[in-house]
């Protein structure tokens, strides 16, 4: 399984930014996937769930990105996507894209089964 994440970058304060992720179909049709981020200076545990999509298409959000960021899925295309708007400094991170089995907390990090490599997002004021 392999996801691969890309359309990170540096903008502005309020500005924004749409990350993408390849993956294989196999992976939306049986799991959820999610977005993650790591702030800079946090350890891989400290990973957090910013956004998932679950098989039927159920969206979560974390409070901070709601209203702001939308996941949507391209299933023509196996493509995961994130839109970020109006985007503020402290969402500066590496954003990774996960897929899991719905087995826990979509927020979780320790229950992700695959991990993409992750893209830079710089925001700055």
């Amino acid at each position: 399984v392999q996801l691969e994440e890309s359309g990170g970058g540096s903008v502005q304060a309020g500005e924004s930014l749409k990350l993408s992720c390849s993956h294989s179909k196999y992976i939306h049709i049986t799991g959820r996937m999610t977005w993650f981020r790591q702030a800079p200076g946090k350890q891989r545990d400290e990973r957090e769930g910013v956004a998932s999509i679950d098989s039927d298409g159920n969206t979560n959000y974390a409070d901070s990105v709601r209203g702001r960021f939308t996941i949507s899925q391209d299933y023509a295309n196996n493509i995961l996507t994130l839109q970020m708007n109006n985007l503020k400094p402290e969402d500066t991170a590496m954003y990774f894209c996960a897929a899991d089995r719905e087995l826990g907390a979509w927020y979780d990090p320790y229950g992700v089964d695959y991990w993409g490599k992750g893209t830079f997002v710089t925001i700055s004021s």
